[in-house]
C-alpha cells in the first residue's frame, strides 16, 4: 500500500490537497478510524469524545483552525511546491535564515495557543520529516528507493496537513544489554519478516507522546545500536489505525479533572504519553525510510537537519512556556499585592533573565545558522544544544521561584467550582477568599491555574518531561561537546604558548 493510498484517512474524510485542514476536518479524520488505544483496562472506542482525550483533541483542532484562518495565512502557511496551495509552514524546508525564522514564528503562534504545554504538537515531528526530506541522500545510501520514500512521504504529509508523532526510544527493560540480547528478541520493536510488498514488525517502543491524537507514527530508534541489532535499525511510517498497532496510554490527567475552572491546564493540554506495541504490523516498502541499517538509523538524526529542526521548534515552544509562567507569576503578585516589593522584583528579574536567555538562544539558532552547499538552512547546533543542555537545570529554578512567590495561596483554595453554586458557601468565599480589584471567583481561577502549573499530576509530569526532554542530560551535553568549536578555543592556547618559542 503506498502513501497515496493511506488507510488513515478514508475517502469520505480525506482532505483535498488544495484546501487547508480545519479543526472539524481533523476530528472527523481520527473519529472511530479503527485505532487501538487502551486505557484503564479497556479499548477506547472514540478518542475524540473520551474524557481522557477530548480536551487535547479539541486543542489540536483549534491549532488547525488557527492555521486555516485567512488572517493567519501568511504566518502559518507557505505554497506547496507541488499543489501550489497553502500548506503548514512547519513542513517547509528552509533555504534561508529568514525561512528558519518564519518556521519559528509559526510554531510560536501554535505554542501560544497551548501556553507552551503541548510538546508534541503537529509541528514537532513535521520538523523531523522536513529535515529528512532536506537530505534524502542520507537514506539513499542504502538504495535510491529509500530516498524516494522519504521525499514522497514528506510531500504527502505536507500536502495533506498531517499530524505525525514518533516513538524512537526502546522500552526500559534491561539497558545493560543491547536489543538483540534481551530475554526475548521481540521485546524491542524490530523486523520479524520481510515480504515482497513490505516488512512486518513486532515489539514495543516508547514514549509515543501525542500518538493517541496523531494520524501517523514514525517508528525508529535514536539510541546507538550495536552490531547484531540490525533488526531494530529501521525507520517506518505507520498509520495510527494500522492493524496490530496498539497504543497503551499512561493515566490521563484530563480524565479525572472536574472541569476547566479547577484544572484549566490538565483538562486542555494533556497530550498523554504512550507505549506502542506492534503485534505483527505490516509496513509497505513505500513507507520504509531505513531498513536494517544501523549507520543510517543513526545518521538520520545527525547528518540531516531533522534533529535541529525538531528541536528548534521545541525550544520555541519552551520559550513560550516560560513566558506563560512569567505572566502567571506576575498576575499572582498583582493579586496578592506583592508586585512592588523589592524582594519580589528581584526574583521576578531572575525568572525574566532565564526566560530571556532561552528566547534569545532560540533566535540565535537562526542568526548563527548556516546554509549548506545544497542551499539548505541549518539552525546553529552549538546554540541549540547549549540551551538544551541547561534546560534540566533552568526549568526547576523557574518552578521553584513561582512556588516561592505564591506562598500558601495556591494551597488554600476552595475544593471545586461547585462551592460557588452553594449561596452560603459562596458568601463566605466572597468575603474571605478575595483580593482588592478581583472577585473571589477570579482570584481562585487564577490560583487554580497556578496550582495546575506547579502542583498537580499534570505539573509533575511536565517537570519530568522538561528534565528529560532531550534525553538524559549527559547525552545532551555530549551533543554540545561535539558541536562546540574547540579548535578555535584551543588555538588561543596554542598561540600563547608559541610566544615562548
Amino acid at each position: 500500500m503506498s502513501v497515496t493510498e493511506s488507510p488513515v484517512i478514508s475517502d469520505s474524510k480525506r482532505i483535498a490537497a488544495n484546501s487547508m485542514r480545519s479543526g472539524t476536518d481533523y476530528i472527523a479524520s481520527i473519529r472511530q478510524d479503527g485505532r487501538q488505544v487502551f486505557l484503564n483496562g479497556e479499548i477506547v472506542g472514540d478518542v475524540t469524545v473520551h474524557p481522557a482525550f477530548k480536551g487535547a483533541v479539541q486543542t489540536v483542532a483549534r491549532l488547525y483552525d488557527i492555521a486555516a484562518a485567512p488572517e493567519n495565512r501568511e504566518l502559518m502557511t507557505f505554497r506547496s511546491p507541488t499543489s501550489h496551495s497553502p500548506v503548514l509552514r512547519c513542513y517547509q524546508i528552509p533555504g534561508t535564515i529568514e525561512a528558519l525564522a518564519e518556521r519559528r514564528r509559526m510554531s510560536e503562534k501554535w505554542a501560544e495557543a497551548t501556553c507552551g504545554l503541548m510538546g508534541r504538537s503537529p509541528d514537532h515531528v513535521a520538523g523531523f520529516l522536513s529535515g529528512f526530506a532536506a537530505k534524502p541522500e542520507v537514506f539513499g545510501a542504502a538504495g535510491q528507493s529509500f530516498a524516494d520514500n522519504v521525499t514522497r512521504f514528506h510531500a504527502y504529509a505536507r500536502d495533506h496537513h498531517l499530524y505525525a508523532a514518533y516513538a524512537i526510544v526502546p522500552p526500559q527493560i534491561d539497558r545493560s544489554k543491547p536489543a538483540h540480547q534481551q530475554s526475548d528478541p521481540t521485546l524491542y520493536a524490530g523486523v520479524v519478516k520481510e515480504r515482497d510488498d513490505g516488512i512486518v514488525l513486532k515489539g514495543a517502543q516508547q514514549l509515543a507522546t501525542g500518538s493517541v491524537l496523531a494520524d501517523y507514527l514514525y517508528l525508529s530508534c535514536i539510541h546507538p545500536l550495536n552490531p547484531g541489532d540490525e533488526a531494530y535499525a529501521n525507520g517506518v511510517m505507520i498509520p495510527m489505525n494500522a492493524p496490530g498497532l496498539k497504543v497503551y496510554s499512561r493515566r490521563s490527567f484530563a480524565e479525572v479533572t472536574s472541569g476547566t475552572f479547577d484544572y484549566p491546564l490538565s483538562s486542555r493540554f494533556d497530550e498523554t504519553d504512550s507505549l506502542v506495541v506492534l503485534d505483527d504490523v505490516f509496513v509497505p516498502w513505500e513507507n520504509v525510510f531505513v531498513y536494517r541499517n544501523r549507520q543510517i538509523c543513526w545518521d538520520q538524526w545527525w547528518k540531516t537537519p531533522s534533529h535541529s529542526y525538531g528541536n528548534h521548534q521545541a525550544q520555541a515552544r519552551y520559550a513560550t512556556k516560560l513566558r506563560f509562567m512569567l505572566g502567571l507569576t506576575k498576575r499572582i503578585n498583582q493579586l496578592t499585592g506583592n508586585d512592588a516589593l523589592p524582594p519580589v522584583q528581584v526574583q521576578m528579574g531572575e525568572m525574566a533573565s532565564i526566560a530571556t536567555i532561552v528566547e534569545s538562544m532560540v533566535i540565535a539558532q537562526e542568526s548563527l545558522g548556516s546554509i549548506d552547499e545544497q542551499g539548505v538552512a541549518w539552525p546553529s547546533k552549538a546554540v541549540l544544544y547549549a540551551v538544551m543542555a541547561l534546560q534540566s537545570q533552568l526549568n526547576p529554578k523557574m518552578v521553584d521561584i513561582m512556588r516561592e512567590l505564591s506562598g500558601g495561596s495556591m494551597i488554600m483554595l476552595p475544593s471545586s467550582e461547585s462551592d460557588y453554586d452553594n449561596p452560603a458557601i459562596a458568601q463566605d468565599l466572597e468575603r474571605y477568599v478575595a483580593s482588592p480589584g478581583s472577585t473571589s471567583r477570579e482570584r481562585v481561577a487564577l490560583l487554580k491555574m497556578a496550582w495546575d502549573m506547579v502542583g498537580t499530576e499534570f505539573a509533575g509530569r511536565h517537570q519530568q518531561y522538561e528534565k528529560f526532554y532531550g534525553g538524559a542530560s549527559f547525552l545532551v551535553k555530549q551533543n554540545m561537546a561535539r558541536a562546540y568549536d574547540f579548535k578555535r578555543a584551543t588555538q588561543m592556547v596554542d598561540d600563547l604558548l608559541a610566544l615562548d618559542d
